[in-house]
């Protein structure tokens, strides 16, 4: 069952609200595991600044770390994004008859 209202969709839609933590998920869609340094690099902010944005992505449960000596590996986790998708899905359908609508409107006035 969807939770549409809650602190996990919550956290969800607030991790993928910055455009940094959003690209920071792009570089992972592969599902392949990156280092953090690998993470960072594209980005013209420091290191700490990369790690505060990763820690918003692990509260939001779509991100995991695995630390292996010094080397901390991030995989993506894509469950939470499943619960928004299935939240706008709704929306999807609003705005899916609204379009319909117009368009049997437009094909009327057309004749």
């Amino acid at each position: 069952m969807v939770k549409y209202q809650g602190p996990e969709l919550d956290r969800t839609f607030a991790a993928l609200a910055d455009p940094t933590r959003r690209a920071l998920l792009m570089q992972l869609e592969s599902g392949e595991g990156r280092s953090v340094s690998e993470l960072a690099r594209p980005f013209a902010i420091s290191l700490p600044a990369v790690m505060k944005h990763l820690d918003v992505l692990s509260d939001a449960g779509l991100v995991s770390r695995i630390k292996t000596g010094r080397t901390v590996t991030c995989r993506i986790e894509a469950g939470p994004m499943e619960e928004a998708m299935q939240w706008l899905v709704r929306y999807q359908k609003f705005w899916e008859a609204s379009l319909d609508r117009l368009a049997a409107l437009v094909e009327e006035s057309g004749e």
